[in-house]
């Protein structure tokens, strides 16, 4: 009896048996609990195969070629510790699965020498994982007493990194789509949306809207047809949650979007992914397959009288698509620009239909909630929001990747007890978090819990749940004005305001980074008319968009100019930036003690501002100085120095 054949008499049938010693051991051979040959697992998703997970996996089919072992072979997805990648697991036959870290094809040779040797090179390893039914290395830790998951609760994200992401079969040996069954034979569209109203469960796109509220409206709606949208239009700068679930666990994805099309009564369902995410369509698209191979899509599932389809549609990556009524004009073929609201999409979305759109991680809930039921949802977390909630940890973290944590969580102890602290021993100045939408949050309110009432109070929001840490070298001038222009090169341009509104903000803060040469006393004048402006300009441009994309456009620069103010009058007044990013505004000096007269800075200098002669002290004139820095990085006596 073969594995598909196995699962469907033995485990998906209506009356299965779950607890016979035959389908616990053949579930666990599925699973890899067990393993009867050496078993290879690699991380592949698109942060491993960025720092080199192809070329360490051609390295390791050579050395097993060569050696003549006969192993398998597993590409899975992200574990979240996406600076230690390539990371390269081994489970050997009576042995625990043991993970190393930063494995380059260079190192593949003697890391497997070692281990099928039983000799563990400790320099790479990250843990082992828990099983009772292997022998543990010794010396070893565990994976889950590491700080970076101890301080976790993985829900979205348990299987990333650890399962076969390419199996169905492996999915369904782990408990998959036998809740969707539960649901389809048990429980109508009605008692779903109730359980899920109960579990407290809001939004993980970013509007923290009641999810169980969205899918009574829809499920109430009458009409002769009602779909479901996924949104995975993730196109934040520093977010890449939805697109590691995706690589790494597709089918608890699709099992969220089949409970949720069934409890809205929806037969169709589409999944919106950006044309960028190549590896993540290409991996849907094969999980939807073996969906129809077992018989979970299509007409009349397993005898239930329900029909689904699910769709996928490749969306042009534009960050205005993450807008709910955006989104429905791209998919409809139109251009991807926002619906005035009322009607909402419930009532009235996808081709004039009755239409739910949740994101990935909120679909991802799902499975959980329905498995375990509201109430164990609902104990974690915090009032305000329950559950869990994935961030994509960025920036100046020791440790940047993929976290999952209880909400209410302090954003200081994601930094500093699951990411490790800053990077170079240096202070941390600020965290954007929420999305280029976001704010920028001082290291002051680190005790702050992620949620969103709790940010809203802070003037931030949780977004979909990017977080950049940025250490003491950062500008927040710099900081403001790159958002400023992400947004106003992704405003769609249908309503002035954000159109025009984000163009003249972006316009002031260049301004304001400016070498001043050459400035007239009129245009000194209006440099200052717009720094008083920006407030007020935000808050028409805040009141007056039509969608929530320019609607909280303006959080970059307000909270910028909230916390760090005074950064931006050093900019304004003083014609500095004490971080020395601004390039126009940096000023150096030739320190004579340290200079021997080597002339490097004099060869290179773009602008003819340094002087001096051959062995003798140079010097830097201010006036023609454009700020580039070249002499500053040619320099090899630490002569040349940052005023």
């Amino acid at each position: 009896m073969d594995e598909k054949q196995f699962l469907s008499e033995k485990v998906l049938a209506t009356k299965a048996d779950l607890s016979q010693k035959e389908i616990v051991d053949y579930l666990a051979l599925i699973r890899h609990e067990t393993v009867t040959r050496p078993v290879v697992y690699i991380g592949s998703g698109t942060c491993g195969k960025v720092a080199g997970a192809d070329e360490t996996l051609a390295a390791v089919n050579r050395y097993l070629y060569e050696k003549n072992i006969q192993a398998e072979i597993v590409q899975v997805g992200c574990i979240g510790l996406c600076t230690y990648e390539p990371i390269v697991d081994i489970q050997l036959p009576g042995k625990a699965r043991i993970s190393f870290r930063n494995i380059t094809h260079e190192l593949v040779e003697p890391i497997f020498d070692d281990i099928f040797n039983s000799e563990v090179p400790y320099d790479h390893v990250l843990g082992q994982f828990e099983n009772t039914r292997h022998n543990r290395w010794e010396n070893v830790p565990n994976i889950s007493e590491l700080p970076f998951f101890k301080h976790q609760r993985r829900i979205v994200l348990a299987n990333c990194g650890i399962s076969n992401p390419d199996s169905i079969t492996d999915y369904i040996a782990r408990g998959g789509y036998q809740t969707y069954l539960k649901c389809i034979r048990n429980y109508t569209g009605e008692k779903i949306c109730d359980i899920v109203s109960q579990s407290g469960l809001r939004g993980r796109g970013g509007g923290g809207y009641y999810t169980g509220e969205k899918w009574e409206m829809a499920h109430n709606a009458v009409s002769d047809q009602k779909y479901l949208i996924c949104n995975a239009a993730e196109s934040d700068p520093g977010a890449f949650m939805d697109r590691a679930v995706i690589e790494g666990d597709p089918h608890l994805l699709l099992e969220g979007i089949a409970i949720a099309a069934y409890a809205i009564g929806a037969t169709k369902a589409y999944i919106y992914v950006m044309d960028e995410y190549s590896q993540a369509y290409f991996m849907l698209n094969q999980a939807i397959n073996q969906l129809k191979e077992f018989g979970f899509l299509g007409y009349n599932i397993f005898d239930s009288g329900i029909d689904l389809k699910i769709l996928l549609v490749r969306g042009p990556g534009a960050f205005v698509c993450g807008e709910e009524t955006a989104l429905i004009n791209s998919i409809e073929g139109k251009r991807g620009m926002p619906r005035p609201k009322p009607p909402y999409p419930a009532i009235e979305g996808l081709f004039g239909k009755p239409t739910v759109i949740n994101n990935v991680e909120t679909l991802a809930n799902i499975p959980f909630i329905l498995r375990y039921g509201p109430h164990h949802f609902n104990e974690i977390g915090v009032a305000e929001a329950r559950g869990t909630k994935v961030f994509a940890i960025s920036g100046k973290a020791m440790i940047t990747g993929l976290v999952e944590v209880p909400m209410g969580t302090k954003i200081g102890d994601i930094i500093y007890k699951i990411a490790g602290g800053i990077k170079d021993g240096k202070e941390l100045k600020a965290v954007q978090i929420g999305g280029p939408s976001g704010s920028c949050l001082p290291a002051s309110q680190l005790d702050l819990p992620v949620g969103y009432e709790s940010l809203w109070d802070k003037g931030a929001i949780i977004g979909s749940g990017g977080m950049i840490v940025m250490d003491e070298d950062t500008c927040m001038v710099d900081i403001a004005k790159f958002f400023m222009n992400f947004l106003q090169k992704e405003s769609c341009g249908k309503c002035i305001p954000c159109r025009e509104g984000t163009r003249r903000i972006h316009e002031i803060l260049e301004n304001i980074t400016r070498r001043p040469t050459g400035e007239s006393g009129y245009e000194v004048l209006e440099r200052f008319k717009g720094i008083m402006q920006l407030a007020d300009l935000s808050e028409v441009i805040r009141d007056t968009s039509l969608c929530g994309l320019g609607q909280t456009a303006p959080n970059p620069l307000l909270s910028a100019m909230k916390w760090f103010r005074e950064e931006f009058e050093e900019h304004v007044f003083d014609r500095k930036c004490r971080a020395g990013v601004c390039k126009e505004l940096r000023l150096f000096y030739i320190d004579v003690d340290h200079c021997i007269g080597c002339v490097a800075c004099l060869r290179k200098c773009p602008s003819n501002a340094i002087v001096g002669q051959p062995r003798q002290p140079h010097f830097i004139i201010e006036e023609k100085c454009i700020g580039c820095g070249i002499c500053f990085d040619v320099c090899k006596f630490v002569a040349v120095k940052l005023k």
